[in-house]
């Protein structure tokens, strides 16, 4: 149960960090527009840091992407 856990979170950040990349976006972009240090939203990326509903919405917004793409961990946004 825990590695399915830890599975969907890493995906879920692949799908964020593979759409961000997608927008030519950089880290530092989505940190600034999201109000934390490029480190923190690094770490975001990395599926260290657990999001909360809010910063997810957040994300998706920013990102202009649909939560559903972003949290969808059956597939994995191709880069």
């Amino acid at each position: 149960m825990k590695d399915m856990l830890n599975f969907k979170i890493r995906a879920i950040a692949a799908n964020i960090r593979n759409t961000r990349e997608n927008l030519n976006y950089t880290q530092e972009y989505l940190a600034a527009k999201l109000g934390i240090s490029q480190n923190a939203y690094s770490k975001i990326e990395l599926g260290y840091t657990k999001i909360t509903v809010e910063r997810l919405f957040q994300i998706a917004a920013i990102l202009e992407a649909d939560v559903h793409e972003l949290i969808d961990t059956e597939k994995i946004v191709a880069a």
